[in-house]
């Protein structure tokens, strides 16, 4: 039974992660400035990454029981080659990119979600410990589309005059 629950979550995470590749590549083909095509590309290449290395812990966790560490590249290194002052002046902030910005927020939140009650319904710690650490590789990309989506509130409250003072 244990066997079975972890690989409907693994199943359920990859789908997951296919379907943020297929909007953060939709995305991208929308956006007609380049390093805004860049920031999307960059996402949806890491959904691909993220799928790639879930399908491969199915397998794993298919035949032996057990997950394998892989080192991945942290989020903050996206953060820093993609997420720059000028990315957000690009970005219509009342616009398409800004609602997909938005909408991927909801995607990373519904990934965390899975991620954290699976680790906090585990009963192995091994396995807690990887759906924990899933949990946080997901709020790193929250965190930088949050940022991101902040920034642009502000500057249409600021560009509307919508504060209060």
């Amino acid at each position: 039974m244990k066997n079975e629950t972890t690989l409907e979550i693994l199943k359920q995470a990859i789908l997951l992660e296919k379907r943020g590749m297929a909007f953060y590549t939709a995305a991208a083909n929308s956006s007609g400035d380049p390093d805004v095509k860049n920031l999307f590309m960059t996402m949806a290449g890491e959904e691909s990454d993220h799928m790639n290395f879930l399908s491969q812990q199915y397998r794993n966790y298919e035949k032996g029981g057990k997950f394998e560490w892989i080192e991945l590249p942290a989020t903050s290194a996206i953060a820093d080659s993609v997420l720059t002052k000028s990315l957000s002046e690009k970005i219509n902030a009342a616009g398409y990119e800004a609602a997909a910005i938005s909408s991927a927020i909801e995607l990373e939140n519904r990934a965390i979600e899975l991620y954290a009650k699976r680790a906090e319904n585990a009963e192995d710690q091994e396995e807690k410990e990887f759906y924990n650490w899933l949990a946080d590789w997901e709020r790193g990309h929250h965190e930088l589309l949050y940022k991101l989506d902040q920034e642009l509130k502000e500057r249409i409250w600021n560009d509307n005059s919508f504060w209060p003072f």
